[in-house]
């Protein structure tokens, strides 16, 4: 269990569990050029409650420990929809802009010593624009018609045919970005910092890292999941 004090330094928070930079970043907290200061040194010259702070890493750093089992199996189609909605696609639209800030300034300040952190930068700016589009296309098209498919008492008719239409185009978009999320293994190392990385470099990995591990559960809930029973469900009121 972390218990943190008024005197541990912000760097040392942060490069023993990267995954606490967002604590610092919500507070504008600069824990790599500045991660010299204090814990309390830091939260003064932010007019900050320092204990409320503290407080607020320990809750941080007991949640990221904690994974929470989500059975999609047993939920209707409706419930899973907008669980996805509510906890991948909502993870989605706050990490990704927070790592379109740190992947560009990682590479702008790091790219000429290592020139795979260019490479990340640039499979990121393609990756995340297409999951954004993706998450579109399942809130506004594809997750109505499976919500319309679940409670209606036949079987609806879509503009574009079946289900299994726009289903091809998800799995699809979900290849596109597993490829993604191998190459930014790949081009980490499995996501393994170099001797010489400072923290806000440890601070994207940690990221990228969980950002894999969010989406791989959000496709496996989607592909395996969803869309095969959604299907199944056209089917059935296709052939009554």
């Amino acid at each position: 269990m972390n218990t943190f004090q008024v005197n541990d330094i912000v760097g040392d928070v942060v490069a023993h569990n990267p995954a606490l930079s967002r604590v610092f970043e919500d507070k504008g907290i600069d824990y790599c050029c500045g991660g010299g200061q204090t814990l309390d040194q830091a939260c003064q010259k932010k007019g900050l409650d320092t204990q409320v702070f503290i407080d607020a890493l320990q809750e941080s750093a007991l949640s990221s420990t904690e994974e929470s089992i989500v059975d999609a199996a047993a939920m209707s189609l409706t419930e899973l929809a907008d669980h996805i909605v509510e906890t991948h696609h909502n993870y989605l639209r706050t990490e990704l802009p927070r790592l379109d800030a740190i992947t560009h300034k990682v590479a702008s300040v790091h790219g000429g010593k290592d020139s795979r952190l260019l490479q990340i930068r640039e499979t990121f700016i393609a990756f995340s624009a297409e999951l954004f589009g993706h998450m579109m296309k399942e809130e506004q098209i594809l997750f109505p018609m499976v919500r319309e498919i679940e409670n209606s008492e036949g079987a609806p008719n879509f503009h574009c045919g079946s289900l299994a239409n726009p289903i091809r185009q998800m799995e699809l978009e979900h290849d596109n970005a597993g490829s993604a999320l191998e190459k930014f293994h790949g081009l980490t190392d499995g996501y393994t910092p170099p001797d010489w990385a400072c923290n806000t470099y440890r601070a994207m990995l940690d990221a990228l890292s969980q950002l894999e591990q969010d989406l791989h559960q959000h496709i496996h809930k989607e592909n395996n999941v969803l869309f095969p029973r959604a299907l199944e469900v056209e089917r059935v009121k296709n052939s009554s």
